[in-house]
């Protein structure tokens, strides 16, 4: 399937207005994203992993720069057009516990359903094929409250899904998962993407996961400068998994003391 560039960023720089300036968290930075591909987005706590994922979001303005999307700046799309071309599943757990799977799944019509929210005979086949793709007919009738966190993650990309969007971000989908569920979910991810050349894009701290998973891997750092505090400046280096194993730019994220990354093997070796 032949592969496009769906998001673009620019010399973009990421924070938050204050009343008196803006805080930067992150900037400098210069990115693509390709349809087809599962991206991970990876580093370390605090360095602006979710607000790089808002951003993109559109939940909140960038600082400067520029973020195109399909070839415009997506300061440029309405809310409703930007809900049908990016989909976004947040870690919260939504606050839909008495609402079947498949009632949820139906959400994802809303941008096209209009105020009253009526599902017409397509809408319905969308829901159902959406469910199928991601393989949960046999929850689709039980209620949010009854699921797994794996199984309730799986309704929420199928809700992703039955939106229709071109683009899927997701912010820790795997959080609180068990090992077996996360490795479900990461294989589904990456079967969208390829199946459907869906742009998936995920914010995760599953390294070793990601590591054999992801098509393109994000690594998002902060620099520090002379003084020894933490600039604004975001190294983001940008790269398959073993194109980033292969500069050692792994090894540098990963190593310190009694933890070693192995570029040979992909493993990551922790010291008794």
């Amino acid at each position: 399937m032949e592969k496009n560039e769906t998001i673009i960023l620019r010399n973009l720089q990421i924070g938050y207005p204050l009343k008196h300036g803006s805080k930067v968290v992150a900037s400098g930075i210069n990115a693509t994203l390709q349809s087809g591909q599962l991206t991970c987005l990876l580093g370390s706590n605090g360095v602006g992993k979710s607000t790089l994922l808002r951003t993109l979001s559109a939940f909140q303005p960038a600082l400067s720069g520029e973020v195109l999307l399909l070839g415009k700046s997506i300061n440029d799309y309405s809310p409703r057009q930007l809900s049908q071309l990016i989909g976004v599943v947040l870690t919260e757990k939504p606050d839909a516990r008495h609402m079947t799977v498949r009632e949820l799944v139906s959400l994802g019509r809303s941008p096209y359903t209009g105020f009253w929210g009526t599902l017409n005979v397509d809408d319905h086949s969308i829901v159902e094929e959406s469910i199928h793709l991601v393989g949960i007919e046999a929850l689709s009738s039980r209620t949010i409250s009854t699921l797994s966190d794996g199984e309730r993650q799986k309704a929420m990309i199928a809700k992703a899904l039955a939106q229709q969007t071109d683009i899927i971000f997701l912010d820790e989908p795997t959080a609180f998962l068990d090992f077996p569920s996360k490795v479900e979910v990461m294989q589904l991810l990456r079967r969208l993407a390829a199946t459907l050349g869906k742009t998936i894009f995920m914010s995760t701290h599953d390294l070793e996961l990601a590591l054999q998973m992801a098509d393109t891997l994000w690594l998002m750092q902060t620099t520090d400068n002379s003084t020894g505090s933490m600039t604004e400046d975001c190294s983001l280096k940008v790269g398959s998994p073993r194109e980033l194993a292969n500069e050692g730019i792994l090894s540098s994220f990963i190593n310190r003391q009694g933890i070693s990354f192995s570029p040979s093997d992909f493993r990551i070796k922790v010291e008794r």
